[in-house]
């Protein structure tokens, strides 16, 4: 069971029982504000930062030799995405045989110590069992319940800084991991509790953390991003992230970015296509949960809701790319969606819904 503790003072309590640390953590720790408290941790500790922003095969591989050859015990992360992906596939490699490729051998719990301090709020990954790292140019998917960091700590200090345009991108992954996760096939009763205080609280609370900038409202993104992430972990993503990874290596868009401006329009799809519904609780079961996840938005119905969302979007000037060369790129994007994705979505899309769908992001959106 993981454990999350609040605030970077409660380090002490997580590294009970660690007799040296392998710090990873990415460019940004320099810039930091709990770095001093970090530097003095009280166990002895070596600095792993040594990989891409998309972090590489090699990068890990790198750390694991690190790990390894300073005796660590514990892995601490400290970062952005990519420092977790990163200390999570130390843990799961460390133990492996080297002369092997890590990624073709079985996934076992090493029984390290990883602990996750997230520096922005956004995928909740400090809670998940997901990595991501590439091999040979190709994005690798990790998964196994044992990389779930087994303590999390969430200090909102480190939101404080961080650029604005980050800020609405990251909240707005949670915000969409929220939301998707409610209405996945793989929703349980314990997915749609989280799935539901996380899309409140953002509610509630994004438009003084972006505009404001207030302690009060960084704690409150903060926890609901890692709530957001627990219910991910449970059910994990559906349409709106399987389209927004070609929009953003195509494009060059942030992830959140990429996802926000995707869901209203595939929404808005599944609203008009109910009777496409492949959630074996039926389509009058879905027609409940989008009525909840709207009025958890403060809205009467999902048109409502929808139309809020977009108008979230504008307000922080989050705009969909330009097509250049339409059809090309259309043909791009439609043949990119990651099909097992799809099969978490409640609503069926064929690869005309797909193209149709594209082409509201990317063409339509620039005619008004």
């Amino acid at each position: 069971m993981q454990k999350i503790l609040k605030g970077i003072n409660s380090l002490c309590e997580a590294l009970k029982g660690s007799t040296k640390v392998l710090l990873v953590c990415d460019s940004s720790f320099p810039f930091l504000s709990i770095k001093g408290d970090i530097e003095r941790m009280k166990v002895p500790y070596v600095t792993f930062d040594q990989f891409t922003p998309n972090p590489l095969y090699e990068d890990v591989c790198k750390g694991v030799d690190l790990f390894q050859s300073a005796q660590c015990d514990t892995i601490l992360a400290v970062g952005g995405g990519s420092s977790l992906d990163v200390a999570k596939c130390i843990k799961l490699y460390c133990q492996m045989d080297k002369d092997k490729l890590y990624l073709e051998q079985e996934y076992k719990d090493t029984g390290v110590k990883l602990i996750a301090i997230p520096t922005t709020a956004g995928t909740g990954s400090e809670s998940t069992r997901y990595a991501v790292i590439y091999y040979d140019g190709k994005k690798q998917s990790v998964t196994h319940d044992s990389i779930i960091p087994d303590v999390a700590i969430l200090e909102p200090g480190v939101l404080k800084t961080l650029p604005v345009y980050q800020k609405k991108c990251t909240m707005m992954d949670a915000l969409c991991q929220g939301i998707e996760s409610w209405w996945s096939v793989n929703s349980t009763d314990d997915s749609k509790l989280l799935s539901k205080e996380a899309v409140e609280t953002i509610m509630r609370w994004w438009h003084e953390y972006i505009f404001e900038n207030t302690d009060a409202s960084a704690e409150a993104i903060m926890h609901a991003a890692n709530l957001a992430g627990q219910a991910i972990c449970i059910t994990q993503t559906t349409a709106p992230h399987a389209f927004s990874y070609k929009i953003t290596s195509l494009y060059k868009l942030p992830h959140g970015h990429a996802v926000a401006i995707g869901l209203p329009v595939i929404w808005e799809y599944m609203v008009g296509n109910m009777g496409k519904c492949i959630d074996s609780r039926g389509q009058n079961y879905l027609a409940v949960i989008f009525d909840m996840i709207s009025e958890a938005m403060g809205c009467s119905n999902p048109m409502q809701a929808i139309t809020l969302f977009r108008q979230m979007i504008d307000e922080m000037e989050l705009k969909n790319p330009v097509a250049v060369n339409r059809e090309e790129e259309l043909e791009v994007l439609s043949t990119s969606v990651n099909p097992v994705r799809l099969k978490n979505n409640p609503v069926t899309l064929d690869d005309t819904n797909i193209r149709a769908i594209y082409h509201k992001i990317i063409v339509e959106k620039q005619l008004k």
